[in-house]
């Protein structure tokens, strides 16, 4: 089985975009050459993630992000156990 990586993924449960199983399995995200961790959403195609704002939220209590546009490279932190 080829672990490919989805073109688009979300951490948030109401988007169409969201895997539980592949976020349990650890996604990283290299943007631009460097290691984000706090990445809420990306698009490797078009070339952006969305990341939190601070502390900062919305008037539902969601985490304010803000898009920043790169190159985006996505990979597995843990191997598929099998």
């Amino acid at each position: 089985m080829t672990s490919s990586l989805p073109d688009r993924l979300s951490n948030d449960p109401r988007s169409p975009h969201h895997d539980v199983a592949l976020l349990e399995r650890g996604v990283g995200i290299l943007f631009n050459g460097v290691e984000k961790t706090n990445v809420e959403e990306y698009c490797v195609s078009e070339g952006w993630i969305r990341i939190a704002a601070g502390k900062a939220r919305d008037r539902h209590g969601n985490p304010m992000t803000i898009m920043l546009r790169g190159k985006v490279e996505p990979y597995l932190r843990s191997p598929e156990a099998g």
